[in-house]
């Protein structure tokens, strides 16, 4: 749709009261879609430590859209800031990091397999040291992601945070063989 500068000024003007509840706004983005009689607003904050926070909200009017969509995110907010600072613990060590490579696959291999990708994606990412309730907590912030890679505080170990398809959370604790054996 064309934006009005009366929607532009207004849309900027909420989203500039947002960072009164949660200052550590990166980058906000703001989507706005009519389609026939629906007006849908998005916005998309990212925040810091990897942090994304979606809501969308859908209306007659792009004003109201605006206008919920701000309530939403707000309470989003305020929830994610309630609990974390509620549950804030001192760490014990720094983040570390892993690597994530792409494995090569033998040209032998591709001859009977056409259907492989021949490219992985790779990227490389910080494992933070997370408490369980935490790691659910930016799964649950983050509507795009289906797992999060921490570093249990309490064990020490690796373990994943996983969203089901049924809504609940599976957590999956990883464990290194001994190799020296």
């Amino acid at each position: 749709m064309s934006i009005t500068d009366a929607i532009r000024d207004y849309a900027q003007n909420k989203v500039e009261h947002i960072h009164l509840d949660y200052p550590r706004i990166i980058e906000v983005h703001v989507i706005l879609d009519v389609e026939k009689h629906r007006h849908l607003a998005e916005i998309v904050l990212h925040c810091a430590n990897h942090i994304t926070i979606e809501a969308d909200h859908e209306c007659d009017d792009m004003y109201a859209a605006i206008d919920g969509v701000i309530a939403k995110i707000t309470r989003q907010m305020r929830k994610y800031k309630t609990k974390m600072l509620r549950n804030h613990r001192p760490r014990r060590t720094e983040p570390q990091h892993f690597d994530e490579h792409v494995l090569h696959v033998d040209e032998t291999f591709e001859e009977h397999a056409e259907s492989e990708p021949k490219h992985v994606h790779t990227e490389q990412t910080v494992v933070k040291q997370l408490f369980v309730d935490e790691a659910v907590l930016q799964l649950e912030m983050a509507a795009n992601r289906q797992f999060v890679v921490f570093l249990n505080a309490k064990t020490e170990k690796l373990n994943i945070v996983q969203r089901r398809r049924d809504g609940t959370y599976g957590l999956i604790e990883l464990t290194v063989p001994d190799l020296k054996k």
